[in-house]
């Protein structure tokens, strides 16, 4: 006879069994496109907690894309709910599992991305900056100006960063080893200040945010390119053609109205 246990262990094992089986996975989940998402009369989004997603200053919510999906639901008669996530591969699971429709961030339209997501019409233009201190605060040492200038240097992303992507690149192209470092404990603008304050020597970043705070932290140069311009749009899944197509309507009547240039410019000081 079977000890008492062995009997719950064997139990354990089952029950996890059944678990790790009826546990949803991309595949297993029903399809929810605009059809589905006008029945229920709401389109969830996920964005992060920062100036160009979503945050609070005072009594007041904010935010770039926060403002956005505020005129979308405006002109799409949906309810609009918004979840926060600072990590972009938890932001894509969630995504994957019809946990939320949309990924309202500027996330790079890259081919190898265009294979497993839609993606809306580009809404801003952008490029990767090398953030680093200006000469006078930084002893006299002038701001690095070549790429190449980047081997052996230890440079900070945040985590999920686009950025982590055209470093390792920079490494092929430069045929010299850059330490990365993926911060999952501060967003793109914290590390900003670090550079400021001189706890970190060099960050990357989306050039868009960096202005941000230039005139607040005029320690910081932002004159190295780190990658060329792209374009930056809102995620869909693959399984929501007619969602992207609709959003994509949406989206110009509200670059129509002027409103998005009036949002635009709230947050960001280069062209779009």
């Amino acid at each position: 006879m079977k000890s008492p246990r062995k009997y719950i262990i064997l139990l354990f094992l089952v029950a996890l069994v059944m678990y790790i089986l009826r546990k949803p996975t991309p595949q297993d989940v029903s399809p929810r496109d605009y059809a589905e998402i006008k029945e229920e009369g709401i389109l969830r989004i996920i964005t992060e907690y920062s100036p160009s997603g979503y945050y609070i200053s005072g009594d007041t919510t904010e935010g770039f894309q926060y403002e956005l999906s505020k005129a979308i639901a405006e002109v799409s008669g949906l309810e609009v709910h918004t979840r926060l996530e600072m990590s972009l591969t938890e932001s894509f699971r969630v995504l994957e599992t019809n946990e939320c429709d949309i990924i309202a961030q500027n996330i790079p339209i890259t081919s190898e991305m265009k294979e497993h997501y839609l993606f809306t019409e580009p809404i801003v233009l952008n490029k990767q900056v090398l953030v680093q201190r200006t000469a006078d605060a930084n002893g006299g040492i002038e701001p690095l100006r070549n790429q190449l200038d980047l081997a052996g240097k230890t440079i900070h992303a945040a985590k999920d960063s686009p950025a982590l992507l055209r470093l390792k690149h920079l490494e092929l192209e430069i045929g010299d080893s850059v330490h990365v470092v993926e911060d999952d404990t501060y967003s793109a603008e914290q590390l900003i200040i670090k550079v400021a304050k001189g706890e970190i020597d060099y960050a990357v970043c989306d050039r868009q945010v960096a202005v941000t705070l230039k005139d607040e932290l005029p320690e910081i140069d932002l004159n190295t390119d780190i990658s060329f311009t792209q374009q930056q749009a809102w995620a869909l899944r693959k399984n929501s053609p007619v969602l992207a197509d609709s959003l994509n309507q949406w989206l110009n009547r509200v670059r129509a109205s002027g409103l998005f240039d009036k949002i635009y410019k709230r947050y960001y000081r280069i062209s779009h």
